[in-house]
């Protein structure tokens, strides 16, 4: 089904599936990153699957319905989303894709679907997408329960499990994932735009990363102008948010499983820039 991969940080040979988290694509510039060497980084990392949000990858926060395909088409797997799902109009048509979701927690009967069984080569991969509350200010059901009553539900329709959780706070996004640690296979965190420092594999097996960090541009604040949060932290005062253009980068992480043991061999924080290619 797959090829045995030997990892660098290991003498014997391990079957591995290799899977690629990309954090938010914000804005124009990052996404024309994704749409250049997305493809060149699945090849020279050896990835077999690749999850990307597309959060905010739209001008306007979001994302369109050619946004989308355009990400697909460079190699993204499933694409996921979060608190600025419905924030483009776009977003409707969409969701045709059954393999762009948003977030699980969102109320009863809105549009798009919160999670996916993906068939890569027989190998059946959960990937589910899920809110924070903490800060969000947004009308959502509570994570937790919501992500137990999914796994209470499809519960051995799948092979392995990966789990997107768009939140706030870093203690809302640790607590989650010791919550489901062992149930689920692979936590990431989306949502900060800052890549931390943990990746780690938690006390029942689950691998997990605070926050991918943010596929966009580096001379910035969080994607945004730099000199427009500058002021609006000088002066008190709100400004209308504008997207920086310019040089970017793509954060994430690599996480490598054995798809029979469930054992979690590593998992790799990236930053790639196009000097890399």
């Amino acid at each position: 089904m797959f090829e045995v991969k030997n990892l660098n940080f290991r003498s014997e040979m391990v079957f591995s599936v290799r899977i690629l988290a990309v954090g938010d694509v914000v804005s124009f510039s990052g996404r024309e990153f994704i749409y250049s060497f997305l493809s060149k980084i699945k090849e020279k990392y050896e990835i077999d699957f690749c999850v990307v949000n597309g959060e905010n990858s739209a001008n306007t926060n979001g994302i369109t319905s050619e946004i989308a395909k355009k990400i697909f088409e460079s190699g993204a797997d499933v694409v996921t989303l979060g608190n600025h799902a419905f924030s483009n109009k776009g977003i409707f048509q969409a969701f045709d894709s059954k393999n762009l979701i948003r977030p699980i927690n969102y109320p009863p009967k809105v549009e798009g679907a919160g999670y996916v069984i993906f068939n890569l080569k027989g190998l059946k991969i959960l990937v589910v997408n899920v809110l924070g509350r903490a800060l969000m200010n947004l009308q959502l059901d509570c994570p937790f329960r919501t992500v137990n009553k999914l796994f209470w539900r499809i519960n051995k329709m799948y092979d392995i499990s990966v789990l997107d959780f768009h939140a706030e706070t870093t203690s809302e996004k640790i607590a989650f994932a010791n919550y489901f640690d062992s149930r689920i296979n692979i936590i990431f965190g989306t949502h900060t735009h800052i890549q931390t420092a943990d990746e780690r594999v938690l006390p029942g097996g689950t691998g997990y990363i605070t926050d991918l960090g943010m596929t966009g541009v580096v001379d910035s604040v969080i994607g945004v102008k730099k000199e427009i949060i500058i002021n609006s932290f000088l002066t008190g005062k709100k400004y209308r948010f504008e997207k920086a253009v310019g040089d970017a980068c793509l954060c994430g992480a690599i996480f490598d499983i054995n798809p029979e043991s469930k054992n979690i061999n590593s998992i790799e924080r990236i930053v790639v820039f196009k000097e890399d290619f």
